[in-house]
């Protein structure tokens, strides 16, 4: 899965400090094979969570989960535009 975000440049720092909480608690998910939030490089308001879930099962039960649930609709408020999510089945 990735979530492209494009974060208020005057909230960048805050919105990195919610999702250390997500990602913090999304690592401890069964299944969880690699969840990770990165910063662009060349702009520093787009952030994306890259993450590797063992299967759909358990991508839907971290969809599901409290912490989801909890952190995920906050970070809205940080953003310039809707958050861009696309989720890949590895053939490789």
């Amino acid at each position: 899965m990735v979530a492209k975000n494009y974060v208020k440049p005057e909230k960048v720092q805050e919105f990195m400090g919610l999702c250390k909480k997500l990602v913090e608690a999304s690592l401890k998910d069964e299944g969880c094979i690699n969840y990770g939030l990165y910063q662009e490089l060349e702009n520093s308001g787009i952030l994306t969570f890259l993450e590797e879930w063992k299967d759909e099962r358990s991508l839907d039960k971290h969809l599901n989960s409290n912490h989801f649930k909890e952190i995920f609709p906050l970070l809205s408020e940080y953003l310039e535009k809707d958050t861009e999510v696309n989720i890949y089945r590895k053939t490789l």
